[in-house]
Order: C-alpha cells, then sequence, then structure tokens
C-alpha cells in the first residue's frame, strides 16, 4: 500500500505500522552505486561523500526511484570513470543497488535501469 511517496510495509502488526519514504529508498540507491569501483559520481558530480552530507534532495537529476506493490524500480544516472568497463561496471552497480535494497528495506527490486550521463577522465 502507497502513501503520498511512503511504502508501509507491514499494515496488520498490532505494535504499528512502518513506512519507507521513496526519498530513502533513492538515498540506498545512489550511495550503494557510487560504492562501485569504476564510478566517478551520479550524474551532476553527486559523490557518496556529498550525498551523505546534503541528503536526498539533490538526488532529483540523477536518481528516480518507483515504489509499486512493494517493488522498486531505479533509473540511475552515472558519471563513470575513464578505464573502466561500463558494461561490467554497470552490472555490479545493478547487482549492489538491487541486494542493498532488497536487505535494508524488504522490498523486491525488479529493474536498475543505468544511464551512462559522462566518463570523467583521470587527473
Amino acid at each position: 500500500m502507497e502513501k503520498e511517496n511512503n511504502t508501509v510495509l507491514k499494515e496488520e502488526d498490532k505494535v504499528g505500522v512502518v513506512q519507507i519514504a521513496d526519498d530513502v529508498v533513492a538515498m540506498i540507491a545512489s550511495l550503494a552505486a557510487t560504492e562501485v569501483e569504476g564510478v566517478s559520481s551520479l550524474a551532476g558530480n553527486i559523490t557518496n561523500e556529498l550525498i551523505s552530507r546534503v541528503g536526498a534532495k539533490k538526488l532529483t537529476k540523477a536518481v528516480r526511484v518507483t515504489v509499486a506493490e512493494r517493488n522498486v524500480k531505479v533509473d540511475l544516472a552515472l558519471t563513470m570513470e575513464y578505464g573502466y568497463s561500463i558494461p561490467a561496471t554497470c552490472h555490479q552497480v545493478q547487482a549492489k543497488v538491487k541486494a542493498a535494497i532488497e536487505n535494508m528495506t524488504g522490498l523486491g527490486c525488479s529493474n536498475v535501469n543505468i544511464r551512462i550521463a559522462g566518463v570523467k577522465l583521470k587527473g
């Protein structure tokens, strides 16, 4: 069940209700993606360190999350580091983002779509 960009995890529990905001799922996806070697940043130069300091509000251009019926679909825009295999790195990002979302939220993750927005040259 969804309520204004929040996903309810357990509605039948007598103790209370757990809700996860879509922005939290986007933050999880962002942090997981930027931990993969070869990913320079999210599009717009948003690095892992900056994400943790600034918060989810700056992620709107680089990460889009759709949650429907306890299933997450993620769209990421990444900047890669020069010299890394795009297909191999993207596969690692997809696996890491999917695992992070599923482990931390209990939601399923069916799609992790990646758009390469740029390549960062070393130095």
